[in-house]
Formats: C-alpha cells, sequence, structure tokens
C-alpha cells in the first residue's frame, strides 16, 4: 500500500452522473452498498446530531438497488414497510433508526423484499467487508491521496476488485466507499456510472474520536 502523503489542493471528485427514476420494486440489475466515514459525515452534515456524540468509524449509509445505469427509487410496493422496532435495531451500524427508515422508503422499496428482509440483507452485506484496522488506528487528522483508502479495503478485502469499490469524496473529505454486489450478492464491477473515484491527493481523512 503506498504510504500517506500530504500534497497540493485538488478539487473533491463525488458520486453522480447516475440517472434516477421511479422503478418497478424488484427490477434492478446490482446492489451497491455504500459505507459513510463517520468523521467525515459529521464534519460536513452531521452538526449537532446525537450521532456525532457516538465514536464510529465506517458505518452503513445504505444498500441500493442499481441499474447498469441510473438507479431505481420510491417504487410502489405493497411489502410490509420495517416497524419502529426494526428500523431502530439498524442504529448499532448506521447511527440512528431515522436512516435505516429513511433508505429503505427510497432504496428498500425498490429491492422486492419486505422491510425486514430489507434490513436484515443489509446487516448481512455490511458484515461481508472488512473494515480496515488500519484506518481505525489513526490519531489525528491526514491528508492523503483518495486511492489510498481503496488500497486499504483491497488489502482486507481480496475477493474484491478494483473496480469493485469506489471512494468518493465530498467538501474535500473523504466520504464514503461504495462496494458492488451481483443480485447473487457476490461481488462484481461496478457499472460506468458509479466507479468514478475522489481523484484528490490531499484528501481529509479525520481519526474516530
Amino acid at each position: 500500500m503506498r504510504g500517506l502523503r500530504a500534497l497540493i489542493a485538488c478539487f473533491a471528485v463525488g458520486f453522480g452522473g447516475g440517472v434516477q427514476a421511479e422503478g418497478v420494486a424488484g427490477e434492478f440489475d446490482y446492489w451497491v452498498m455504500a459505507l459513510s466515514w463517520q468523521p467525515s459525515w459529521c464534519a460536513n452534515d452531521g452538526a449537532g446530531s446525537d450521532q456525532c456524540e457516538r465514536p464510529a468509524g465506517w458505518t452503513l449509509h445504505g444498500l441500493w438497488p442499481q441499474y447498469e445505469r441510473g438507479w431505481p427509487s420510491y417504487c410502489p410496493t405493497a411489502k410490509r414497510p420495517p416497524t419502529r422496532s426494526e428500523t431502530g435495531a439498524m442504529a448499532d451500524i448506521m447511527g440512528s433508526g431515522g436512516l435505516a427508515w429513511h433508505q429503505w422508503r427510497k432504496h428498500g422499496v425498490c429491492s422486492g423484499l419486505d422491510g425486514a428482509d430489507y434490513l436484515d440483507l443489509s446487516r448481512e452485506m455490511y458484515g461481508r467487508v472488512v473494515r480496515p484496522e488500519l484506518l481505525r488506528q489513526l490519531r489525528q487528522e491526514v491528508q492523503l491521496p483518495a486511492h489510498v483508502i481503496e488500497e486499504a479495503f483491497l488489502a482486507d478485502n481480496p475477493q474484491l476488485e478494483p473496480d469493485g469499490i469506489t471512494i468518493t469524496c465530498k467538501a474535500g473529505r473523504i466520504a464514503e466507499a461504495r462496494i458492488c454486489f451481483s443480485r447473487d450478492l457476490e461481488p462484481v464491477l461496478c457499472a460506468a456510472d458509479v466507479v468514478r473515484d475522489c481523484t484528490a491527493n490531499d484528501a481529509l481523512f479525520a481519526p474516530i474520536e
């Protein structure tokens, strides 16, 4: 793995370019699992959130049905939604039950699963990916090339290919790791509108506090 380096300022490149559309529940091509680095989320979006009072590293943002180009959302479904207790039980890996409910309402309804099964699958997929321990050992904020984070995931998850994971940035910080899985839940290469890595050479990466 390449060493950590602090280089000149560079714009962060995030996830984009996809086409969002109302879809049909259960009709999609593959899954994208998004993991958020909580210190970055708290710095960018989570000011005042109770979630940021509890130290955490890579949390589950969501498990998203995806097309080869674009993604479905808010699909009509007759499947039973998750209960309050079922969404609340996801707080240990998602930070809050509210996020779990939002992910069901936007993405889970397109999965073809009922709410409990969708959340169970989300937890299962989160458990399949090793979150690099090396990144948890950081003791101070650093600037580094975004590809260093990808390399850390690849080193600890040999089942993944470089184009099966993408690292995003937001506001100059490492934001998320997004990992692609087939409908059979095996690692696959991400489609072109997903595999758009952050190209920053000096992205901020803060430690777990």
